[in-house]
């Protein structure tokens, strides 16, 4: 039997099989690994193929034996799907496709995917980036948000739609994005020095207070 994430797998109600859930950077997919998705749904004759709320696609109903091999069959690496890690980026086409988009939302996501997605830390984070304020990216319920404004990035931060939710703060707006990315960068670092295991970002704040927080990461 295998642990929760361990070969990417996560495992399911039946305690006996499993899903997986190949990392889709930014949600985006191409028509040959959606293709390889349903082939290898077919082949190991899984019971879903289900979207989820990460923006990415779960393979769902995998006996414990076939998992190597699907892995090898999709060719794609395993998303952080559980953990205490940062999990995928959630966000909106921005600037690039949207006629609403005021920021390069898909960029600085990108950006932060790149460095990093399944990074260990003592809570998860889940992050939103969206290029304007009507938030399709949930920014203001994700523990790290970016809102993108006519005047640059408005960061939140503390934000969660977990058993107790809550909606993030701002922490700082019109920021480029050379200085969102740097913000993010002493956020996670702060955190990952100084957060309790299984310690969200919002009850982190809470615990050392929010200016003293924002002192910390915006200087």
């Amino acid at each position: 039997m295998l642990k929760d994430g361990e070969k990417g797998a996560v495992m399911q109600r039946d305690k006996e099989s499993y899903a997986i859930v190949p990392h889709l950077p930014l949600g985006l997919i191409t028509p040959q690994q959606l293709r390889r998705i349903a082939e290898v749904a077919e082949k190991y004759q899984t019971a879903a193929i289900k979207v989820t709320s990460a923006a990415r696609i779960a393979i769902v109903g995998l006996k414990e034996k076939d998992i190597d091999a699907a892995w090898r069959d999709l060719e794609m690496t395993p998303g952080a799907a559980v953990g205490l890690c940062v999990r995928s980026i959630k966000t909106c086409p921005g600037n690039t496709l949207c006629r609403l988009g005021q920021q390069d939302s898909m960029g600085l996501a990108g950006e932060l995917d790149q460095r990093y997605h399944g990074l260990e830390l003592p809570g998860k984070v889940k992050i939103g980036v969206s290029g304007c304020p009507n938030q399709c990216g949930e920014s203001s319920v994700k523990d790290i948000g970016y809102i993108g404004k006519v005047k640059g990035w408005t960061i939140v931060v503390g934000g969660n739609a977990a058993s107790r939710p809550r909606l993030a703060e701002v922490l700082v707006e019109g920021v480029d994005t050379a200085q969102a990315q740097l913000i993010t960068a002493n956020i996670l670092q702060y955190f990952k020095e100084e957060g309790k295991k299984g310690e969200r970002i919002g009850r982190f704040m809470d615990r050392v207070g929010f200016e003293n927080f924002k002192e910390r990461v915006c200087r």
